[in-house]
């Protein structure tokens, strides 16, 4: 968006075909820091724009909101739907577009046979019968969409760089990493996306003097970074972890969970966390670390 617009609501409707890819663009939004909404009835689409500046305002930020409409909407229809566009375009306040997801017919078809799931206007007969009948009725919000993607063969990434680009919304060039520790015996966290197991590092739990301190504690840290094993296994998990960063971001993803694990949770997973969320920082990477177990029982 232009300078002109930085004290503006930024206001984007996303609307289209049915299984086109409305919810993977809201989900890009919201990696751009849009306020993501689905479904909102017409009925209440001025207030909620309008409305939620008022309330939520930060003096000379613009507030930047997406909102998901098609035909499941309650209250539908393509007229009811142009005309709250209008009442928010003449308002003057906000920035509003429109964008339509839009997809090749055999492709929508395909999509749907293969997830086995109903159209929405197609109950009771062909799914070609209801992306038919569906591009008719939205035929008008097309016509006047500002901006229109294809995601005939696009993915999810693509579809976010385009988003990007034409929103003028910086790209991503960090990811946002999550590092935790955690112990096996109470199971894998379920939000990981990469999993690491260091038990077979020389474990503090069978020194005494180790034993009531965690992986954070510097005599923790020696012991463990004294392990034979150790240099050579975090030098190869870097090296393992590096070049996939710029390829989550360019597939579009934000966000990234890497999980380490040993017996209690305590000691060498805590200590391998700390080591690598420093190594995530020094490249530029935005880094939250939590120990999972460090509250629990030993």
């Amino acid at each position: 968006m232009s300078d002109d617009h930085d004290t503006q609501i930024r206001a984007v409707l996303i609307t289209g075909m049915s299984g086109a890819g409305r919810t993977s663009a809201l989900k890009a939004l919201e990696d751009m820091n849009f306020e993501a909404i689905d479904n909102v009835p017409l009925s209440l689409l001025g207030s909620l724009v309008v409305g939620s500046q008022r309330e939520f305002a930060v003096p000379g930020l613009a507030r930047s909101i997406a909102i998901g409409v098609d035909i499941r909407t309650r209250d539908f229809g393509a007229d009811a739907f142009l005309s709250r566009y209008d009442e928010l375009i003449a308002g003057g306040d906000v920035d509003v577009r429109i964008i339509f997801i839009d997809c090749d017919d055999e492709e929508l078809r395909r999509r749907y046979e293969e997830t086995r799931h109903r159209h929405p206007l197609a109950i009771d007969r062909p799914v070609i019968d209801g992306i038919e009948h569906e591009r008719r009725l939205l035929a008008p919000l097309r016509d006047r969409a500002d901006f229109t993607v294809d995601t005939t063969g696009l993915g999810p990434g693509a579809l976010k760089g385009l988003l990007q680009a034409y929103l003028e919304v910086p790209a991503d060039k960090s990811l946002s990493v999550f590092v935790t520790s955690f112990s096996f015996r109470r199971g894998v966290p379920r939000t990981a996306d990469l999993v690491f197991d260091v038990r077979f590092l020389k474990n503090p739990h069978y020194d005494p003097t180790l034993r009531p301190m965690d992986g954070r504690d510097d005599a923790v840290g020696e012991f463990i970074s004294g392990d034979p094993g150790y240099q050579e296994f975090f030098g190869n998990l870097t090296h393992l972890i590096e070049p996939l960063l710029p390829r989550y971001l360019l597939e579009g993803k934000s966000y990234l969970t890497v999980a380490l694990g040993c017996t209690g949770g305590r000691h060498r997973s805590v200590f391998i966390a700390e080591q690598l969320g420093m190594w995530f920082e020094g490249n530029g990477q935005n880094v939250q670390i939590l120990h999972r177990e460090l509250d629990q029982p030993g």
